[in-house]
């Protein structure tokens, strides 16, 4: 390979809460790491992968000019996201007045809601939900919806439409958050799902917010399909954010972008979104997206989706050989991990704190799955070098499954 996955880099004292947690973090409070053990952060959704070379050289030639002022975004921002949009999956039609930046995706989601709904309403998401939206919904007063999502008999998951139907009739929502892929399931939704899906939106008159911040970060071979283009009264009803974060490792830069073509409901977010006058762009943030939607920067994102395949791979393919007990699905998209362990926890008499803890101790930072609404599961992040994952699942087995 051209870049290096391989390398294990020291992020210790380089403000990342991956690995230096605030002491309340449950990652690290209530109990001691045993002796002879050390971190490995399989937590929280960044990566422990350097970036994209090109991304710190657009921000370090930036900063060698020394005024910083006001600005406005350069035209090569818009056609940087037009140009990636339209050969990565295949947009067309995108101009310049479809685009807006948010500060983060989650901000564009609290815009979009503001401009969609009123505090007090109902929202539709499907469960598993990822915590984000949990906690904008919350903090803006909005009630949660969950449709579960159902595993057919291969294992995977699926959307339940009558049960969408009957949840938007039953509670008079008008409004859902659609996340595409999924995050914590890893589901890269087909055509046909998402057609269905945009479908029973149509007939009961609901808004879309579709977060398709991991829409990069999908199996080689596999294909996203951005919820706008399987219809274009999908195309007018949805709101859509992306973010070159997730995918270049940039969450501490913020910058996230909507895509919006009703004139209309792009009026309204962008008016949401001014109210606070903290959605500003930030300037080497703008860079750093220049440096990442370029051939370079596909360069690496081509490398960086093959390591992250083998990862998920082996960590499945392991799990399968060693946890009896553990469920999963090998996810299509993200490179997060969700772990079933409710008949690992019935057959060995234990909870799912004490499993969690058991990992703890041995190192293995991992995260609390029922905080997305799956009663006795786990989310681990495979970002990492693949030494730091085979290290990490043989503690797991060694210490905490096996034990």
């Amino acid at each position: 390979m051209k870049y290096d996955f391989t390398a294990v880099i020291d992020r210790h004292g380089m403000d990342s809460i991956a690995v230096d947690p605030p002491d309340n973090s449950p990652y690290r409070a209530g109990f001691t790491l045993r002796e002879g053990f050390d971190h490995i952060p399989m937590w929280v959704a960044d990566m422990n992968f350097a970036t994209a070379p090109t991304i710190q050289q657009a921000i370090l030639t930036r900063t060698q000019h020394p005024t910083f002022g006001y600005f406005l975004p350069r035209e090569e921002y818009y056609d940087s996201i037009i140009r990636w949009q339209g050969k990565r999956n295949g947009v067309q039609g995108l101009k310049r007045e479809h685009i807006g930046y948010e500060n983060g995706v989650l901000g564009g989601v609290s815009s979009a809601l503001r401009a969609l709904c009123t505090p007090g309403d109902t929202v539709l998401l499907h469960s598993p939900t990822y915590v984000g939206f949990t906690h904008v919904l919350e903090n803006g007063g909005y009630h949660a919806e969950h449709s579960p999502l159902v595993r057919d008999a291969q294992g995977v998951w699926r959307m339940d439409y009558e049960d969408m139907d009957r949840r938007l009739k039953d509670k008079h929502i008008h409004t859902a958050i659609f996340c595409s892929p999924h995050n914590p399931c890893g589901r890269v939704w087909e055509r046909w799902e998402i057609e269905r899906a945009m479908a029973v939106f149509a007939a009961n008159d609901v808004y879309v917010i579709s977060d398709e911040i991991w829409s990069d970060l999908i199996r080689p071979g596999l294909q996203h399909v951005p919820t706008q283009s399987v219809g274009e009264d999908a195309r007018m009803r949805t709101v859509a954010l992306y973010a070159p974060s997730k995918t270049f490792n940039l969450a501490g830069l913020i910058g996230s972008y909507h895509v919006i073509y009703n004139a209309r409901v792009r009026d309204r977010v962008r008016r949401e979104g001014s109210l606070s006058h903290y959605n500003s762009m930030n300037l080497l943030s703008m860079y750093a997206l220049l440096g990442a939607y370029c051939p370079e920067g596909e360069e690496w994102l081509e490398e960086l989706r093959t390591v992250i395949a083998g990862n998920v791979d082996f960590a499945v393919d392991y799990i399968r050989a060693h946890f009896d007990g553990v469920e999963l699905f090998r996810p299509e998209g993200t490179y997060m991990l969700f772990l079933d362990c409710a008949r690992w926890c019935r057959t060995h008499g234990k909870t799912l704190g004490e499993l969690l803890r058991a990992g703890y101790e041995v190192g293995v930072d991992w995260q609390n799955g029922e905080d997305f609404l799956l009663p006795c599961s786990i989310r681990v992040n495979l970002a990492l070098p693949r030494s730091r994952v085979e290290e990490a699942f043989d503690r797991l087995n060694r210490y905490v499954f096996n034990a």
